[in-house]
């Protein structure tokens, strides 16, 4: 079986969707993470890490890892 996390909440895939482990519900990305407790931005952002400028990607690690920052590469 697949499994993963989703902003810190441990899932798995049944096949057809990724549900939450402790739970079953469907993954609908609206569960807040788990280290901070916030939802995402509206821009997409984790919300303890906001917009980071040079960066392409971050994750703050939802308290399952370490942050990852990927920058920007210069053009």
């Amino acid at each position: 079986m697949a499994t993963g996390y989703s902003r810190g909440h441990k899932i798995y895939y049944d096949g057809k969707n990724w549900r939450y482990c402790d739970n079953n519900e469907i993954d609908n990305g609206l569960r807040a993470c788990a280290r901070c407790g916030k939802l995402p931005t509206p821009d997409g952002y984790d919300a303890c890490l906001g917009y980071i400028e040079g960066v392409s990607s971050a994750c703050c690690g939802h308290g399952v890892c370490k942050p990852i920052f990927i920058m920007e590469e210069d053009k």
